[in-house]
């Protein structure tokens, strides 16, 4: 029996991961949800992996919740669906927390609990034909779990629209809505893609995974932060600035050189 998650990692440390259901068109049941969590916290822990490109297998991203998953939910106590519940919130966490910069490559259509995998992910590369959907209103349920990740990703106004009414979002709408960063047609996809992992790799690692949680600190204090707050960010910049790898960006850039971690030597 095939992995229901695959995954990858080429000489630049990119690591592919990939949803491999196509026959279920990559649904979330909880066989999914623990493999990629394990698949994720693995490659957190490798130093040589850069950056995680998350993908799905056959022509749709990820259609949510697995319908059998669903049909036996509806049968069980409270308590029980509570359990689920959490299972995929751990694994949301863990994808939005990840130190490494995330990529979303998102091949096809997304529903429900997929939109949340590409809410969580830092850059979402997305296929002009794919579409996204919030369709759990209309199965008389909330996207709870997802909502934090959505809301920030498109906020509430957008989201008062999409929870509410579950109507698709085209590509083009997402991107304009902020779901998404770069909409390609199918047969430029990869090459979107490659073009932004580029990008990432002329970064310095350690900086990335500062810049992440800065972006979080920043976001969580608002947009006057006080004395604190300011003080906080001034350290994180000064430790950078000495750190070794601020001191050879800063002689890289100074010497006009690449720096060491964009070379293979």
């Amino acid at each position: 029996m095939a992995s229901p998650v695959l995954s990858s990692i080429d000489p630049r440390g990119v690591a592919t991961v990939t949803l491999n259901r196509p026959d279920r068109h990559n649904a979330l049941d909880a066989t999914v949800i623990a493999a990629l969590g394990t698949v994720l916290s693995t490659l957190e822990r490798d130093t040589a992996v850069r950056a995680v490109v998350l993908t799905g297998a056959g022509t749709t991203f990820c259609a949510g919740a697995d319908i059998d998953s669903m049909r036996a939910a509806a049968r069980t106590p409270e308590t029980a669906n509570l359990e689920d519940a959490l299972r995929l919130s751990e694994l949301l966490a863990t994808l939005n927390d990840l130190a490494k910069p995330t990529l979303a490559r998102v091949n096809g259509n997304v529903f429900g609990g997929g939109v949340g995998l590409v809410a969580c992910c830092d850059i979402a590369v997305v296929s002009s034909e794919a579409r996204f959907t919030l369709s759990e209103v209309r199965l008389g349920i909330l996207p709870a779990m997802i909502s934090p990740y959505v809301v920030g990703a498109i906020g509430p106004r957008q989201a008062r629209r999409y929870v509410l009414s579950g109507e698709p979002i085209s590509a083009g709408d997402a991107q304009r809505i902020g779901l998404v960063h770069e909409v390609a047609a199918p047969a430029l996809l990869d090459e979107m893609l490659e073009r932004v992992i580029a990008a990432l790799l002329k970064g310095g690692p350690v900086a990335q995974v500062e810049g992440k949680e800065l972006i979080r600190e920043v976001a969580a204090a608002g947009r006057t932060p006080g004395r604190d707050a300011r003080l906080v960010l001034a350290q994180r910049l000064a430790r950078l600035r000495s750190s070794e790898e601020g001191q050879e960006g800063l002689s890289a850039f100074l010497e006009k050189r690449p720096a060491r971690w964009t070379r293979d030597d």
